[in-house]
């Protein structure tokens, strides 16, 4: 399993436990509350203002940070779309930041991030 895809499962589980923040508003009050254990950036964020805010909390509270290259696709990780009959992800909104404040259950996919994080 990829880094990604354990990313995606992780997203996934901690969305189920209400564990989740998204977008800048949301992310930020729970960097500053230490409640952060992971922060996930867009890299094709278009606002540098944004960014420069995202890593100067994380690098300050000692927060995680891991960066995909695509905001629709953390938009589709972090359950910003609408699931078809077919299972497929429809009307997909962009989200450049996501904080996750619980993982929920333990999980290989969990483990995987967690030792990407610690090598980085």
């Amino acid at each position: 399993m990829d880094l990604m895809t354990a990313l995606q499962h992780v997203l996934r589980k901690s969305l189920n436990h209400g564990g989740l923040s998204r977008g800048i508003h949301e992310g930020t009050k729970v960097i500053e509350k230490h409640a952060a254990q992971l922060c996930v950036l867009a890299e094709d964020c278009n606002q540098p203002d944004y960014v420069k805010l995202i890593k100067a909390l994380c690098a300050e509270h000692n927060t995680h940070l891991i960066t995909v290259p695509n905001a629709k696709t953390l938009g589709e990780w972090a359950g910003l779309c609408k699931i078809d009959s077919e299972g497929k992800a429809r009307k997909v909104v962009g989200c450049s930041c996501v904080v996750v404040k619980d993982f929920g259950e333990e999980s290989t996919a969990l483990s995987i991030v967690q030792q990407h994080v610690k090598s980085h």
